[in-house]
């Protein structure tokens, strides 16, 4: 059983008291859920193989061949066809595939010429893209890839914007005049050349794009720390602290943090939506990710160029407006819940 104080208590009681930032954060979590466990779900390969009495998972194991399963080839087996001819022998040997039973890189010229309307024959609930991938596969692994590069990034840039803004307010004088002009100067670097020019000398990469975001993304957090953090160091608490004997460090995060957490979670989930919006921006550009890597921003391009197949812009649209939607919903209610005018924390 998990302690938590009284305060704490009530400030998850009120933010469970705002319902449409409750649901949309269990809706989102769910989301992320389906996102880490999306081999699961999104799959060309099956779940379990009953195969003359042995079972097998093909999912997270190795690659299984064809004769593996009796069929006449030695490339991966085909786990669809592998489901039918099963059915058909009626021997006691069977599938379970995934609900979509595609993966986000595998082309699907069976049927009609791509990009082919959603189909629930085919299993393309969605549709296909310009090259017979399926949408529904690549829009949720590019959730993935997106709230993926979004929280690493955040964490990243709002641990270092957290500890120089505040070193910047609390002790003040040359330190704090140093990063002063360093952000200024730094702040003055154009974001967009910067990619432009790592992406000409270098394989854009997902760890490239967030190394690159954490560059610019710590400023703005470092700044509103530092305001906060020389506006909680003249409160009575803190001299209080320093009277018996505490240390600079500890002032700092142990006592005049938790008091400017608020800062924190209120621009948390809007540093989020920015982050996600600039993956896709890039990728939408031809700046991002290199393909076929599944990418909403990819998907938006190609929604664009192809307006007379209406299912390519108006799966990613929702998809983009929708999480953007959910993720500002719940920061209102965290900055609600979390409302110092409310509930305070002077320690």
């Amino acid at each position: 059983m998990i302690n938590i104080s009284p305060l704490t208590h009530k400030k998850i009681q009120r933010f469970k008291g705002i319902k449409r930032g409750y649901w949309s954060f269990n809706i989102l979590l769910v989301l992320l859920l389906v996102a880490c466990f999306a081999e699961l779900l999104v799959n060309s390969r099956a779940i379990v193989v009953s195969y003359q009495g042995e079972l097998h998972f093909p999912t997270y194991t190795a690659v299984k061949s064809g004769e593996t399963f009796g069929l006449p080839y030695q490339h991966e087996t085909n786990y669809r066809d592998l489901k039918e001819q099963f059915a058909e022998q009626d021997n006691g040997d069977f599938v379970i595939m995934p609900p979509i039973p595609w993966n986000p890189y595998e082309q699907d010229f069976s049927g009609d010429f791509p990009p082919v309307a959603p189909s629930f024959e085919d299993n393309h609930y969605l549709g296909t893209d310009t090259v017979g991938r399926d949408i529904a596969a690549r829009l949720i692994y590019g959730f993935r890839i997106a709230i993926g590069f979004a929280l690493i990034t955040l964490a990243i840039s709002y641990a270092i914007g957290v500890s120089v803004g505040c070193a910047m307010g609390y002790f003040g004088g040359k330190f704090d005049l140093f990063f002063q002009r360093f952000i200024e100067i730094w702040s003055m670097v154009p974001f967009l050349y910067v990619i432009m020019i790592l992406v000409s000398i270098m394989k854009p990469s997902f760890m490239l794009f967030t190394m690159i975001n954490v560059m610019f993304g710590w400023m703005g957090m470092t700044w509103y720390m530092r305001t906060m953090t020389y506006k909680e160091k003249a409160r009575e608490y803190v001299m209080a602290a320093k009277a018996l004997g505490a240390s600079n460090w500890r002032i700092l995060f142990n006592h005049i943090l938790p008091n400017t957490m608020v800062m924190i979670v209120t621009l948390a989930p809007f540093t989020i939506v920015a982050n996600i919006t600039a993956l896709t921006a890039l990728d939408y550009l031809g700046l991002g990710l290199m393909p076929p890597t599944p990418s909403w921003g990819e998907l938006l391009q190609q929604g664009k160029s192809n307006l007379d197949s209406p299912w390519i812009a108006a799966s990613v649209v929702t998809a983009i407006v929708a999480v953007l939607i959910m993720v500002t919903f719940i920061g209102e209610a965290i900055r609600e819940a979390f409302d110092p005018k409310k509930y305070t924390r002077y320690i």
